[in-house]
C-alpha cells in the first residue's frame, strides 16, 4: 500500500508535435513546464505523445493523476466548433485535437485534475461547447496579445497586462487579490464560452484570461497566459501550481485506496 500512496502523483504533460531540422519529427515540451510540475506542483511529469495512433484517453486515464494541458503554436482546428478554417486560423495539430478534446471532457466527468494553459485553454472552452476568435487583435477595441516578436525570453515572457478577477471566483479565493499582472503570447481566444465555461478573469480589452468549468468535482483551472514562465518566482504562478499538485495528490491518494482495496 505505501509504494501506491507514497509516490509523487503523475501528471501528464500534454505535448506537441515538432520536426527537428524540418525533418525529424519529434513529440515535445518546454522544459519549462516539467520544471513548474516537478518543482512546483511537486508531481512527476510525464511527456504525453498526443497522437491517437499511439495513445489512447483511456490508457492516460488510467496513468496519470492530472494533466498539464500547455501551450502550442498549432491551433485547435476550426470545425471542432463548426467553423471552415481560414488563413488567420493558422496551422493546427489535429492529432492533438483528437486526443485531448475527449480527455478533458472525460477529466470534467470523472474529477480528475487538471491545468489549461493558452492552447490548453482554449482546449478546455471548445472541449466543453464554445469556440474561439482566431485573432483576437483584430477586434475593435482589443489590444495585440501576441508573443513580442524578437527580444529575450525574459523579454517575451515579461508582464505585460493586468488580469481582474470576478470577486470570490476560485482564481480570486486562491490568489488573495483581485487583480494580477501576466505575461501574454496568444493569437486566439474565447469568442463564445461554452455553456459550463465560466469567466473568472478578463485583460483590461475584455479578453477572457481565467476560467474553470462549472459544477465539475475536480480542479479544472484555465489560464490563457503561461504561469509556467519561472513559476517557482513568481507570486500568482506558485500558487496555481502548488494548488494543482494538491488536486493530483489527492487524485492520486483516493486511486491508491481504490487500487489497494481490489
Amino acid at each position: 500500500m505505501s509504494s501506491l500512496t507514497s509516490r509523487r502523483p503523475v501528471v501528464g504533460i500534454i505535448g506537441n508535435s515538432h520536426a527537428l531540422d524540418e525533418r525529424y519529427e519529434v513529440h515535445a515540451v518546454g522544459v519549462i513546464n516539467t520544471e513548474a510540475v516537478a518543482g512546483v506542483a511537486g508531481c512527476l511529469p510525464l511527456i504525453i505523445p498526443t497522437d491517437p495512433r499511439f495513445v489512447s484517453v483511456e490508457d492516460l486515464l488510467d496513468l496519470c493523476d492530472g494533466f498539464l494541458l500547455t501551450g502550442g503554436r498549432p491551433n485547435v482546428h476550426p470545425s471542432e466548433y463548426g467553423v471552415e478554417p481560414t488563413p488567420a486560423h493558422g496551422a493546427f495539430d489535429q492529432g492533438r485535437d483528437a486526443v485531448v478534446l475527449p480527455l478533458i471532457r472525460a477529466c470534467v466527468e470523472r474529477g480528475q485534475p487538471f491545468l489549461g494553459i493558452c492552447r490548453g485553454f482554449q482546449e478546455v472552452n471548445v472541449a466543453m461547447g464554445g469556440s474561439l476568435h482566431p485573432e483576437i487583435r483584430e477586434l475593435p477595441g482589443r489590444m495585440n496579445h501576441r508573443m513580442p516578436p524578437n527580444g529575450t525570453l525574459e523579454e517575451q515572457f515579461a508582464l505585460r497586462h493586468p488580469v481582474r478577477f470576478v470577486e470570490g471566483s476560485p482564481f480570486h479565493q486562491l490568489l488573495g487579490q483581485e487583480e494580477v499582472m501576466t505575461n501574454t503570447l496568444h493569437g486566439q481566444g474565447i469568442d463564445r464560452p461554452g455553456p459550463r465555461i465560466v469567466i473568472d478573469g478578463t485583460a483590461p480589452d475584455g479578453t477572457p484570461e481565467a476560467i474553470h468549468v462549472e459544477n465539475a468535482p475536480g480542479f479544472t483551472l484555465s489560464v490563457q497566459w503561461h504561469p509556467e514562465w519561472r513559476a517557482g518566482e513568481d507570486p500568482v504562478s506558485r500558487p496555481i501550481f502548488e494548488a494543482f499538485g494538491r488536486a493530483c495528490a489527492a487524485w492520486a491518494a483516493g486511486k491508491g485506496r481504490k487500487l489497494a482495496a481490489e
